[in-house]
């Protein structure tokens, strides 16, 4: 276990490294006089939330968000660092990051957690109305008073680290390249697991890796993907026109630490629709991804799943990996517009989204069933010029969902 944490701290270093750039500030000269211009602008957002797998959390999201370049030839690059606790003591710890390198010869993504987690097993494919037992009677409910019971919980810890690195090709909007993923899972305590009782209590997780023969205690992934990235947005943290096609397959071999050959396929698009000529900030936003495990066996916890995305923004208003399958394809929609006449401070936004997963094991289809989640929200912008905008949005489900959600920059 040393030498692999010692390899991950390695490999976190080199990737991340380029990111030490956003320190550097440039003179500009105005008319007779300079000025520095300020390229780093650093918010710090407190956070507080409820769930059920959660119970309350708080902690800090700084945000960050700098320049390589210039304005005019470089877009501007974004990172959140958040930092968590609950009152169910869990912790989670985050860095995700999306910079331009000087003229955008490079896209840089990053994305590294440190976890200590717990939610319990809710089994496979978009149907909320089963028990976290494999046969179970009790359905949970998603709303999130009260919460789950720490005897429900299946605890883990987590480390993740996802770089990516991407060329940009030529002069145009078109990026490629290769990246390194890594997920480790271990100390999994499936508390509500009973092999001794009669009947026995069976959890979705324990029953998954027993047929597929994977260890329930820890697993990881690890390996390499292939990407290519289609960005015309005009902003990366607050869009009002342009789109995003993306596209990345990874391949998980054995060699390379997986504890299982596997390979997924993540695809994804956005566009953005401006409504009003006169109001730049007026627009509607579209967002799809499919994320499919498409060769091997991918261990549980490693499976497609809402909130499990680089920066953890689907599936308002559920928990993360509230939804989870071999595949997964996931749809939203957002209208932005401004709540005043002529500035741009504040502004609303109304969401609705839908989520449709399979459970190849359990004979479950894709497409079989939908679960939908709505609901809006304020927008206050702390930095007109990056377009750094302060979120506060409610959202309603299924099942009873429901949250509060506070955050830096646009969902999507």
């Amino acid at each position: 276990m040393k030498k692999s944490f010692t390899v991950i701290w390695i490999f976190g270093f080199l990737f991340f490294s380029p990111l030490m750039l956003i320190g550097q500030e440039e003179e500009k000269a105005v008319g007779e006089t300079a000025k520095k211009e300020k390229k780093v602008d650093i918010n710090i957002l407190p956070v507080i939330a409820t769930n059920p797998t959660v119970g309350v959390l708080f902690g800090v999201l700084p945000g960050v968000n700098w320049n390589m370049g210039t304005e005019a030839d470089t877009r501007n690059s974004t990172a959140l660092i958040g930092i968590y606790y609950t009152t169910l003591n869990q912790l989670f710890t985050s860095v995700r990051a999306n910079a331009f390198t000087k003229e955008d010869k490079f896209n840089l993504l990053t994305d590294i957690r440190f976890n200590l987690n717990a939610q319990p097993t809710y089994g496979l494919g978009s149907v909320l109305d089963k028990s976290t037992l494999v046969g179970g009677g009790d359905v949970p409910s998603d709303n999130p008073y009260p919460p789950f019971q720490k005897q429900e919980m299946m605890s883990f810890n987590n480390f993740r680290l996802y770089q990516t690195v991407q060329k940009r090709h030529k002069q145009t909007n078109l990026f490629y390249g290769i990246g390194y993923h890594l997920d480790i899972f271990w100390n999994i305590d499936d508390k509500q697991l009973d092999l001794d009782s009669d009947p026995q209590r069976i959890t979705h997780h324990y029953r998954y890796q027993s047929l597929k023969g994977i260890s329930t205690e820890k697993y990881s992934q690890s390996g390499l993907s292939a990407n290519a990235t289609f960005d015309s947005r005009d902003n990366v943290v607050n869009p009002y026109v342009g789109q995003l096609a993306a596209i990345s397959l990874r391949a998980f071999p054995e060699f390379l630490g997986s504890t299982t050959n596997a390979s997924q396929l993540w695809m994804e698009y956005r566009t953005y629709v401006n409504l009003d000529k006169d109001r730049a900030r007026n627009v509607l936003a579209f967002w799809t991804f499919g994320w499919f495990v498409t060769s091997g066996t991918s261990p549980y916890l490693a499976l497609p799943a809402i909130g499990w995305d680089m920066f953890a923004r689907s599936g308002r208003p559920y928990t993360q990996g509230r939804i989870r399958g071999e595949d997964i394809v996931y749809a939203e929609t957002e209208w932005r517009f401004p709540l005043q006449r002529e500035k741009n401070k504040w502004g609303g936004v109304l969401f609705v989204n839908t989520t449709t997963a399979s459970s190849r094991t359990e004979d479950i289809s894709l497409a079989r069933n939908f679960v939908f989640g709505y609901g809006g929200g304020l927008r206050f912008m702390i930095n007109e010029k990056k377009r750094v905008n302060l979120g506060l949005d409610y959202g309603f489900g299924a099942n009873g969902a429901q949250g509060l959600f506070l955050n830096l920059n646009e969902y999507f």
